[in-house]
């Protein structure tokens, strides 16, 4: 009783998680206070771990809900890029000031985090893998590599919002609401690591990933909201 519960809340949580996110993104007009690479990198990251959940033949209580998450995301992505489609045309508006900041400050951070970190960090992980993990195929190799980049050192791609957040002194640009939903939903996932069996390994520790970086965003909320 107590699993089909916690069952129930994970796809009441789900369902309003991606509820406020869409309702967030279909009002905004700006791409203001938010970053960009954050913003592509959840959406290849989520398409990743989708094609690696599939692979690990994963419990459809948690497929599911990622293969949705793959597509608002690039909804998402389309409307950050501001790209107009009619027809067989393509069209992309001009960012303005304000976005162009934004992106300075993004562009600068992932500059460095990239070079110097997650580059050494991933292709380390790959030859690891390679040469001391058994894999099914050449495309599990390639699924499971991409997937345990993404699991292990993911959490990074979140840095560069808060790097923002600190630079503008602001997170009024950030759609709190989601990411409550969000956070209850990561706790529930932390049980859910335990609960099912089926869940790949890798799934199980970046539950906990996620938990960090919600709490540094908090942090931020309330330092700001204190300051003013």
């Amino acid at each position: 009783m107590r699993f089909l519960l916690i069952i129930v809340r994970q796809v009441l949580f789900d369902f309003l998680a991606f509820k406020n996110d869409i309702q967030f993104w279909r009002n905004r007009k700006s791409m203001e206070g938010l970053s960009f690479n954050t913003l592509l990198w959840r959406c290849v990251s989520q398409f990743v771990i989708t094609l690696y959940l599939m692979d690990q033949k994963t419990s459809y209580l948690v497929l599911i809900p990622s293969g949705i998450g793959t597509v608002i995301e690039v909804w998402k992505l389309k409307k950050a890029l501001k790209l107009e489609i009619k027809g067989w045309r393509f069209s992309v508006r001009k960012r303005t000031e304000a976005e162009k900041e934004t992106d300075a400050y993004d562009s600068t951070f992932m500059k460095y985090l990239s070079l110097y970190v997650l580059t050494p960090l991933v292709i380390g992980g790959a030859i690891y893998s390679i040469l001391y993990t058994e894999h099914k195929s050449w495309y599990s190799f390639f699924i499971q590599s991409a997937a345990n980049g993404v699991y292990a050192f993911g959490f990074l791609f979140m840095l560069p919002q808060l790097f923002i957040n600190y630079k503008l002194k602001s997170v009024a640009h950030l759609p709190w609401r989601a990411f409550m939903y969000k956070a209850f939903n990561t706790f529930i996932d932390d049980l859910f690591a335990f609960l099912l069996t089926s869940i790949p390994t890798a799934h199980r520790v970046a539950a906990f990933r996620d938990d960090i970086v919600f709490i540094l965003y908090l942090y931020q909320r309330w330092y700001v909201l204190s300051s003013e």
